[in-house]
């Protein structure tokens, strides 16, 4: 598995914005995606947005026109700004990697830790 480390989270009243950040470190032969899921108190997980190693992006209709997704290939990073934050938008966002590792052929895919955001007055 890589290391994912996450940062960003935080409190932040609605209509504001915040910015997450996750890297990702290891033995890494080719990065096939990166993203955020979000996982709200007692529900599933759902995809929030994606980004394709070639750069194409996906993302949930409730991000769609607020949150931006974008990599650094460089650097194994991916990042999420969002901004009109709504209450709603309020969950712990993980961060992942599918990648192929220096030692397999497998398609493989490693979670940070989350991150919470929490949108309130």
């Amino acid at each position: 598995q890589v290391q994912l480390v996450e940062s960003g989270g935080g409190l932040v009243q609605p209509g504001g914005s915040l910015n997450l950040s996750c890297a990702a470190s290891g033995n890494i032969f080719r990065v096939s995606a990166m993203g955020w899921d979000l996982q709200a108190p007692g529900k599933e997980r759902e995809l929030v947005a994606t980004v394709s190693g070639g750069g194409t992006t996906t993302y949930a209709n409730s991000a769609k026109g607020r949150f931006t997704v974008s990599m650094d290939n460089a650097k194994n990073s991916v990042f999420l700004q969002m901004n009109s934050l709504k209450p709603d938008d309020t969950a712990v966002y993980y961060c992942y990697i599918r990648y192929r590792p220096t030692w397999s052929l497998s398609n493989l895919v490693s979670w940070g830790q989350g991150t919470l955001v929490t949108v309130s007055s």
